[in-house]
């Protein structure tokens, strides 16, 4: 039986689709606040402690290909649920854990649970809307699942102070049935039936096929751009924001923190502005990109340039303009979808889906590494010049990425059909 697309099916399926992404960001957020109680309970330094949170990332982005592979052979809704499985299955693992190798085991199963979400969501979006509704509903599912790291926040503070480490992370871990049944009832693969699974990949016809999806400069473009929007934004939120603030710009544990928040604010509201825009002016995807990329360095160089600290209110600016970041890295998947043909649009997503994290992971190492250098002996008392040696590196990265931006954004307007673009039909 085929449903409508856009109808109060493809809406359900959407729904439980995103409350499992949420999940996922849930689960992937949820030590940020239990750092402390991580530490006694593991008996672990502050850069053990740091070890998840790289650990994590380090997983999500080497499963994007596979998890991409799997999704264009088994479809999203069988990819999605084995995922709902694993966070299930590792949080409850990190929930009785006792001891810091069996705690890093169970947070490289939330990672690699966490990496079979988002490329499902994207693709279910792309099958239940119609073409021209998808860059709005792509940046919804975005924003509201990046709400599953605020939400993260309270309900788990609370718990680990009621009723203590082992019963807060089960009772998380609980959700993940709930989902799992709405899953199997609920979700289809697409409007025309349940499971419509690919075709079988040998080795061979793993490699023609992403050698195919790269080969398309629609692909690479959409990669560069992931790659050039998001590592700021994340470096500022995963690591380095709040030392930076406190010990760079003389900014209290309060005012940093409000100011992070405020990141995820930009995030939220922009996501759907971005969504609206792309969907009107398709053919401008990489000049609006170009122009974020723009303000995001200029404001970066007039907070790194300023004399002694930065004033509030040009901070304030910074987080709005680095918040737009996250919206703006999701254009890239829509190159995606309109450069690839529906059997391989899932690992052309993962292929695009790594590239921003791969430089977050570049940006916040290259931090460490300068503030290290920039420091006498052993101290992690970085001064505030320390940190505009540091920070300065994501202009190697900006340079690299708005070059390739603009290599490749003529080679990609080359081949994609313009009238087709429009029309919302992708291109193969």
């Amino acid at each position: 039986m085929t449903s409508q697309l856009g109808g109060r099916m493809a809406y359900a399926v959407w729904g439980v689709a995103l409350a499992t992404y949420f999940l996922a960001i849930f689960h992937r957020s949820s030590l940020a606040v239990a750092g402390l109680a991580a530490s006694e309970r593991f008996g672990i330094s502050a850069s053990q402690l740091a070890v998840f949170a790289m650990l994590q990332l380090l997983v999500y982005a080497g499963m994007q290909i596979p998890v991409g592979l799997l999704v264009d052979r088994y479809g999203p809704r069988a990819v999605m649920l084995s995922g709902v499985v694993i966070l299930t299955l590792a949080q409850t693992g990190f929930a009785l854990a006792e001891t810091y190798p069996v705690a890093l085991v169970s947070r490289t199963f939330v990672g690699m649970g966490d990496a079979m979400t988002w490329i499902c969501v994207l693709r279910l979006v792309s099958r239940w809307f119609p073409p021209r509704r998808v860059p709005i509903f792509t940046q919804l599912s975005g924003t509201v699942g990046q709400l599953g790291a605020v939400v993260a926040a309270v309900p788990m503070t609370i718990a680990l102070r009621e009723v203590g480490w082992t019963a807060a992370y089960l009772s998380t871990a609980s959700l993940g049935v709930v989902l799992a049944v709405g899953l199997v009832f609920v979700v289809r693969d697409a409007p025309e039936g349940r499971r419509i699974p690919g075709p079988r990949m040998s080795w061979p016809g793993i490699r023609t096929s992403l050698a195919a999806s790269w080969a398309h400069p629609g692909t690479r473009l959409g990669f560069w751009m992931h790659f050039t929007t998001q590592f700021s934004a994340t470096a500022m939120a995963l690591l380095w924001g709040y030392p930076f603030l406190v010990q760079g710009e003389g900014r209290s544990s309060a005012s940093a923190g409000a100011l992070l928040t405020l990141i995820v604010v930009a995030f939220i509201y922009s996501g759907p502005l971005l969504g609206l825009l792309i969907g009107r002016h398709p053919w401008h995807r990489s000049s609006v990109v170009l122009v974020i990329v723009s303000a995001i360095v200029v404001v970066w160089t007039a907070v790194l340039a300023w004399p002694g600290q930065a004033p509030l209110w040009l901070l304030v600016v910074l987080t709005q303009v680095i918040g737009f970041g996250g919206p703006a890295s999701m254009i890239g998947f829509d190159l995606a979808r309109t450069s690839n043909p529906a059997e391989r649009l899932a690992s052309a997503t993962g292929i695009i889906n790594q590239a921003g994290f791969a430089a977050s992971l570049v940006l916040v190492l290259s931090i460490g590494l300068i503030l290290d250098w920039r420091t006498p002996g052993d101290s992690t008392d970085y001064s505030p010049d320390a940190f505009r040696w540091a920070l300065s590196a994501q202009y190697v990265l900006w340079a690299v990425g708005v070059a390739q931006i603009v290599r490749y954004r003529g080679r990609a307007r080359a081949v994609i059909d313009r009238r087709a673009l429009e029309s919302g039909v992708p291109m193969t």
